[in-house]
């Protein structure tokens, strides 16, 4: 097997998805398992993890059917934008429709009808993230319509929150060495500006939402009819924070990878990463004082010192621009990357330790955590997570 991998604990997701479950209850949990398990790798999460979910959400169709040619029997929701033509799939995979437009409910309803089958199908409300979803005020020709649907089983209503867990740069930590770009200079520099005047109003953008939502729900009332059995509306900060918001169900993304969505969020469940990055040393040897180490020459030791390869790079989603910022622990012991991260090698400084070629090297885990790695490469845990080439192996343990 290649070098360098990904070991993801099983054991360690389902310990968070407990964690979850035990706070929100009685609420349902809808496991989020698209963009491959958040760079987890899919084919090996999802066997282990659906019989304890109550419902699978994902991001596009094509999620969908791979999880039910895997065998996963659990409801899946297809949470983002679908066009009409993609409708058969829906049926044909017994996939959750998320109905994100009048018109697409209308042609769903007219497809069940001519097929003789009956579509699940929750409806999307934008509530203030401006994405996809028909907005509050708009809300209840949507409503009419679901309820006029006769051949389509509208289980669930929902929204998402555009502010729950407020941007997480605004924890970012400036880098000990200046960034090599002024893309992530002005990241890291945004990051300082954000004040707690800015945090207050994403605070009340989340009650904000809630709030209209809230009121959507109140048409059924008005309309004399019940509201579908399962409202949902907590991402992982919301199911952190917002225990109003759970209502039937609740959709933790980042936080059942056991990543807390922002640095300063109130950490009321306990969940701890599953992932561990893995490599080995594969050439180790004496750089001269006065020579450049990678492309640019960006770095040069100021006295004989010993680098080290890594078999792994931004191919691998080893960012290139973390050059000269990003560390690594190697027997068990930190030290920092030097030079420009190549294509698929990058180099560590390791002094004048004897690192011999074959040692083992973590990238992420072990002390380095997805949020550092984020502070590196000037993004959020979500963005390093999902950017891990499907060209690293996952093992699961």
């Amino acid at each position: 097997m290649r070098p360098t991998y990904l070991e993801v604990n099983l054991s360690q997701l389902k310990q968070n998805l407990e964690n979850i479950r035990a706070k929100v209850a009685p609420a349902k949990v809808l496991v989020v398992l698209k963009a491959n398990a958040y760079g987890h790798g899919v084919d090996g999460v999802a066997p282990f993890i659906a019989p304890f979910a109550d419902y699978i959400g994902v991001a596009i169709v094509e999620e969908g059917i791979h999880l039910r040619k895997m065998g996963i029997a659990t409801p899946i929701l297809v949470m983002g934008g679908t066009l009409p033509g993609q409708l058969p799939d829906f049926f044909e995979y017994d996939l959750t429709l998320a109905a994100s437009s009048l018109d697409l409910l209308a042609a769903a309803e007219q497809l069940a009808e001519s097929t003789r089958k009956r579509l699940k199908t929750h409806l999307k409300i934008d509530t203030g993230m401006e994405r996809i979803g028909v907005r509050e005020y708009e809300a209840q020709a949507l409503i009419e319509k679901s309820l006029a649907c006769s051949h389509l089983e509208i289980e669930g209503i929902f929204t998402h929150f555009a502010n729950s867990e407020i941007m997480s740069l605004r924890g970012a930590i400036a880098p000990k060495q200046p960034p090599v770009n002024l893309e992530i200079a002005h990241l890291h520099w945004r990051a300082a500006q954000v004040s707690a005047e800015e945090r207050r109003l994403a605070t009340t953008s989340s009650a904000l939402q809630l709030e209209r939502f809230q009121e959507v729900l109140s048409i059924y009332e008005k309309l004399g009819a019940p509201h579908p059995p399962i409202r949902h509306t907590a991402n992982s900060g919301a199911t952190l924070s917002l225990p109003q918001s759970y209502y039937d169900m609740v959709r933790p993304g980042v936080m059942f990878y056991g990543v807390y969505p922002a640095r300063d969020i109130k950490r009321t469940i306990d969940v701890n990463p599953a992932l561990t990055w893995k490599s080995k040393v594969v050439y180790s040897k004496i750089t001269q004082p006065g020579r450049g180490v990678s492309y640019g020459s960006l770095w040069q030791a100021e006295a004989p010192t010993r680098i080290v390869t890594i078999p792994c790079g931004y191919a691998d989603g080893y960012f290139r621009r973390i050059t000269n910022q990003a560390q690594v622990v190697i027997n068990g012991k930190k030290y920092p990357q030097v030079g420009r991260v190549c294509m698929d090698q990058f180099m560590v400084n390791v002094g004048d330790d004897d690192v011999k070629v074959g040692d083992d090297v973590t990238l992420l885990g072990d002390g380095i955590t997805a949020e550092d790695f984020a502070d590196w490469a000037g993004t959020n845990e979500y963005e390093v997570m999902t950017n891990i080439s499907a060209r690293v192996p996952r093992v699961f343990v």
